[in-house]
This record gives C-alpha cells, sequence and structure tokens, in this order.
C-alpha cells in the first residue's frame, strides 16, 4: 500500500477552529485541516508554513505540534502531522478549497470531516482554542 506523509494546520481563534472543503480530487466535498504533502527534505513545519501560502494564500504561525495520526484509506496509508496554528493577520484567500468556515466545538458535527481528521477533532484540547 502506498504511503503519505502530510502536514495539516488545526487553525484556532478565539475557541474555534478554521475547516476547509476540499474542491478537487477523489475526496471532493469532504472538510478537513488545510495542508498537504512535506516534500523530500522539507522540514515539516516549513511544509505547513509553504502549503498553507499555496492553498490559501495564508502567513501561518505555528505554534506548537499537536500529534501525529495514521490512518489507512483504501488506497493509501496516511500518517498526518497536526500542528496548533494561528493566522499571522487573520487573513486568507482559497485557492483550492471550495469553503472555509470558523467551528465552535459544538458544530464539528455540521460538516462531512475526512475520517483521519475525525481522530484529530477527537483528540483537540478545546480548551486551549
Amino acid at each position: 500500500m502506498k504511503s503519505i506523509q502530510v502536514v495539516a494546520a488545526v487553525i484556532h481563534r478565539d475557541g474555534k477552529i478554521l475547516a476547509t472543503q476540499r474542491g478537487y480530487g477523489s475526496k471532493k466535498g469532504w472538510w478537513e485541516f488545510p495542508g498537504g504533502k512535506v516534500e523530500p527534505g522539507e522540514q515539516r513545519e516549513a511544509a505547513l508554513r509553504r502549503e498553507l501560502r499555496e492553498e490559501m494564500a495564508a502567513d501561518l504561525e505555528v505554534e506548537r505540534f499537536l500529534m501525529t495520526i495514521e490512518y489507512d484509506y483504501p488506497e493509501f496509508h496516511l500518517t498526518m502531522h497536526c500542528y496548533l496554528c494561528r493566522l499571522a493577520d487573520d487573513r486568507y484567500t482559497l485557492l483550492e478549497h471550495a469553503a472555509a468556515r470558523w467551528l465552535e466545538q459544538t458544530q464539528i458535527a455540521e460538516v462531512p470531516w475526512l475520517p483521519a481528521d475525525i481522530a484529530v477533532l477527537e483528540a483537540l484540547p478545546w480548551d486551549e482554542l
């Protein structure tokens, strides 16, 4: 089975997290934390900043490592390194995603999350956001 290593930004503000809806690919329409693949030789935090600039034209402040999720999708094995982050200036422009929403803990079930991201949601330190 193919393995993919990605980084994901758990972006928070005022007790809410930023969820993004995939606008392309086999997982189109599902919601996730923004991020993407780590290039060979690239540091994870650098990959996260690069991906957010490419996907959302956003500058990211990486606060700390949160967790690593291992998940087997039918097509590949995912290793997702998640970081707690903030937007440097609260601005972003969706370049690859179809939509984005700031969600409180009580609202996370309002969108269909990708399975690997659900594991992150279940372990989030909501009291720190």
